[in-house]
């Protein structure tokens, strides 16, 4: 895989040279900041007694209160009637650009600050905005704000706001905001409809997460938020953004817009510390901590070592009796076959990736299928549950448990069995839980001597050490952000256990087998519930991650490493059956920079051969799916097998 580098944004960005306003083209902007309304005394839009000495006095006592870190709540900020205007104009006039990344899905507007820049005319349209922004940014509100929270001098003339708008299945992960000069992060509120009330049940809560230390002492946020706010008519949220400490994330939105034009709608942004040549300026000092975007690019993988009495196979290597007699336990027997495996090589050394369907045999995907989407419906998680967004709890009984932090992934593992290890049952499929049955895929089929000869011989490539890795990704609540190996080239496995809904597993073996066309993806195919492994190659001339989509709508599944179209192993009646996905017809509109996107499917193995710097991750689950996402997660350390050459000299 090829592969660019890319500093990556935890939050939305505004535009550099956002289209605005609606049918605004660049070509008419001013290069002359218009007049505003900043030198007028901002009191009267804001509401009575925001200022006065004792309501200062009540928001600071609140803010050193206030738990897991230091945050106040303002009931009611603006006048009313000047918020309902505002809201009317943004609708009205500005321009919502859908956002989608690994953190985040928001539809937002351009930076508010190039308002400046909008000629006579089209400022006259948004009268209500200025107001509104040359308030936020005024002497009098920064000073109410350092009153409060105490954080030193803030500038007027860096301003950093946006108005975005949740709608259905937005959302946005956890992160500290910790970018550059910020000081202080806010939120305004503007639900729709105003006239009705958020209900909590309709998702868009801001979350606040209390802190641990983790590895090396460094402060790590806990898997779970200790408050949650739900959004309200003209509040205000306001908090210092500190490294280590300002952990939030914006649950999913579950109601649309056809439910009453229901969005969540919010005016946020930044006040920065003062700027050189502002009164109280003063350089950046070097944070003592690390922001949640350097941490995500220090992460380790903790291998295994593969026993040193083993012989280490060779590519050319046959398996043994041996290695297909524990393998045929697990696997589709189509897939020991010599001449299989020989053409899955070839495959795989021209695409670096292999995605293998039906891969585990039938007695074993039969078990697994219907025992994990009973499992997902007695606890909670399954399509009948009581609430779109499940409670944190869900799931994390029994055999599961949480493992963060949530700032780099969410998800549940396999606890460790008490006691140590229980004996094999043999055959596998004799599990009579399905967590047992997944216990049994991650702690001997991934591990074992007979599956690294195996994957050598599929791969050309050695197997050095190992990590394995059961995963469940409740819908509404989990996921992984994007990280990147900086040094070294990996081996990823994934075995994909995501019981597709009625019908999707049929569709996606055979839609095109036949020469017949495919039913209307929806569901898992579609990528409306999230959930797909997506490998991207960042670009280094962008600075807006936005450009670092989803795919899910660009690139078909399968879609190999190196932008070429992937091939997928179908075990068919004894036989596997090679094929090339027909080629997209329409173009790219921009290379996003995503190399390779796999929905999630049931009974299916994906190989990919990840280059240094190619960062990887699995989308948030959304609150729509039907279930729990699940996969074993292997990654390989690996080594290069060199041909000795016969020639003498």
């Amino acid at each position: 895989m090829t592969h660019r580098t890319h500093d990556r944004s935890p939050s939305p960005q505004q535009d550099s040279e956002p289209s605005l306003l609606k049918r605004l083209k660049s070509s008419h902007l001013s290069d002359t900041p218009a007049t505003s309304s900043a030198t007028t005394d901002p009191t009267p839009h804001y509401a009575p007694d925001l200022f006065s000495p004792s309501n200062i006095h009540r928001l600071h006592s609140e803010y050193d209160g206030s738990a897991p870190f230091k945050h106040v709540v303002v009931d009611k900020l603006f006048q009313d009637d000047l918020l309902q205007r505002v809201k009317d104009e943004a609708l009205a006039e500005l321009s919502f650009s859908e956002k989608e990344t690994d953190i985040y899905k928001v539809y937002q507007t351009g930076d508010l600050a190039s308002l400046n820049y909008l000629d006579e005319q089209q400022i006259a349209l948004l009268p209500s905005l200025l107001t509104l922004r040359d308030a936020l940014y005024s002497p009098m509100f920064r000073n109410f704000l350092r009153a409060v929270t105490g954080c030193g001098p803030l500038s007027g003339t860096k301003q950093d706001m946006s108005i975005v708008s949740y709608r259905k299945g937005c959302h946005l992960l956890n992160h500290d905001d910790v970018i550059g000069t910020r000081r202080v992060s806010y939120i305004l509120y503007m639900p729709l409809p105003h006239y009705q009330g958020w209900q909590r049940e309709w998702g868009g809560a801001l979350e606040l997460y209390p802190v641990k230390p983790g590895p090396e002492g460094v402060p790590e946020p806990e898997p779970v938020p200790s408050k949650s706010i739900p959004p309200v008519w003209n509040q205000f949220v306001f908090f210092e953004v500190q490294p280590g400490h300002s952990f939030h994330s914006v649950e999913e939105v579950v109601v649309g817009e056809s439910e009453d034009g229901r969005q969540r709608l919010s005016i946020s942004g930044w006040f920065h510390a003062a700027q050189p040549g502002e009164e109280g300026y003063q350089p950046e000092p070097q944070p003592e901590l690390k922001s949640s975007r350097e941490q995500l690019a220090s992460t380790q993988t903790d291998f295994k070592a593969y026993p040193e009495n083993i012989e280490p196979p060779l590519p050319t290597d046959t398996l043994s009796e041996d290695h297909v007699s524990f393998l045929s336990e697990f696997l589709n027997p189509v897939y020991l076959q010599a001449r299989t495996m020989k053409a899955l090589a070839s495959r795989f050394v021209d695409e670096s990736s292999l995605e293998l369907h039906s891969f585990l045999c039938a007695p074993l995907a039969d078990k697994l299928r219907s025992g994990l989407k009973e499992k997902d419906e007695a606890e909670g998680l399954g399509p009948n549950r009581s609430t779109r967004i499940p409670p944190h709890t869900a799931g994390v009984e029994g055999s599961w448990q949480l493992r963060g932090p949530p700032h780099k992934w969410r998800y549940c593992t396999l606890k460790a069995h008490e006691g140590g290890s229980k004996m094999a049952v043999s055959p596998r499929w004799a599990h009579t839980d399905p967590d047992e049955a997944i216990r049994s895929l991650q702690d001997e089929l991934f591990p074992s001597p007979a599956f690294r000869a195996w994957l050598a011989c599929v791969s050309n490539l050695l197997p050095l050490r190992y990590t394995a890795e059961a995963r469940r990704f409740r819908p509404g609540l989990d996921y992984t952000l994007a990280t990147s190996e900086a040094k070294e080239t990996r081996l990823d496995v994934v075995l994909g256990l995501t019981p597709q809904v009625d019908g999707q597993d049929t569709v996606a073996q055979n839609g095109h087998a036949n020469g017949e066309e495919a039913e209307v993806e929806h569901g898992w195919q579609s990528g409306e519930w999230g959930g797909w492994e997506c490998y991207m190659a960042p670009h280094d001339e962008e600075d807006d991650p936005a450009v670092y989509r989803s795919g899910s709508s660009k690139k078909k599944n399968g879609q190999s490493a190196n932008g070429t179209n992937g091939t997928n192993g179908h075990a068919e009646n004894g036989e596997v059956e090679m094929h090339d996905e027909e080629e997209d017809e329409e173009e790219e509109e921009e290379d996003d920079g995503t190399l390779l996107t796999v929905q999630p499917g049931f009974n299916r193995l994906l190989l990919v051969l990840r280059d240094e710097g190619v960062m990887r991750f699995v989308k948030y689950v959304s609150a729509a799916a039907e279930g729990s996402r699940w996969d074993i997660c292997g990654e390989f350390e690996i080594g290069m097998v060199q041909e000795e050459s016969d020639d003498e000299s």
